[in-house]
């Protein structure tokens, strides 16, 4: 078993039912999942739903906060084809990622990116990894921009997930030699 994604206060794991009030206190909260592209979680019960699901997609974690013993957020990746380049060989994956408010602004989903980014490019093999935003989203553009990632195209969208209401999102991204510049001999 390859080692999971870890930092000196955070490391990346695999979910648990047990994490299910965890995860429940920042995703019910009315600032996480809309600015992610879904709703609200409205209990327990539901988190744990959420959890199921995570458990059988293999590149979905908890970010586990060491010092508090506590999952604070979730990220993943996915495959990902992107309308940027379609005819591309290169093997392409999209982060997604969430925070619980109360660790916005301490450097925790720029330091999360970073460990995923890290386990893509080294154990997974990506070329390219993407990751995008709605408009509205800020906080995630600068998470996005602190970690190398370069703006590449705009989309307009309806998400059904919110009855169909459209929205503009913006798609980053960044390749494996990107990475590899930005990271220096320390990645090799």
């Amino acid at each position: 078993m390859e080692a999971m994604p870890k930092s000196d206060r955070l490391l990346l794991r695999s979910w648990s039912l047990e994490d299910a009030d965890d995860l429940f206190e920042y995703a019910s909260k009315e600032e996480v999942g809309p600015n992610a592209g879904w709703m609200p979680h409205k209990s327990v019960d539901e988190s744990k739903k959420i959890i199921q699901m995570f458990l059988i997609k293999k590149e979905s974690f908890a970010i586990y906060l060491l010092g508090e013993n506590k999952v604070i957020g979730s990220i993943g990746l996915h495959h990902h084809k992107s309308d940027y380049n379609k005819n591309s060989l290169m093997k392409e994956m999209e982060i997604g990622f969430a925070l619980h408010p109360s660790y916005w602004g301490r450097g925790i989903a720029p330091e999360a990116v970073e460990l995923i980014l890290e386990h893509a490019f080294l154990n997974l093999d990506a070329d390219i990894i993407w990751c995008g935003h709605f408009d509205f989203n800020e906080r995630s553009k600068r998470v996005q921009e602190k970690c190398g990632f370069s703006y590449k195209l705009t989309k307009q969208e309806k998400l059904k997930v919110f009855g169909g209401m459209d929205v503009t999102s913006l798609y980053y991204a960044i390749t494996k030699e990107e990475y590899i510049n930005k990271k220096g001999t320390e990645f090799v």
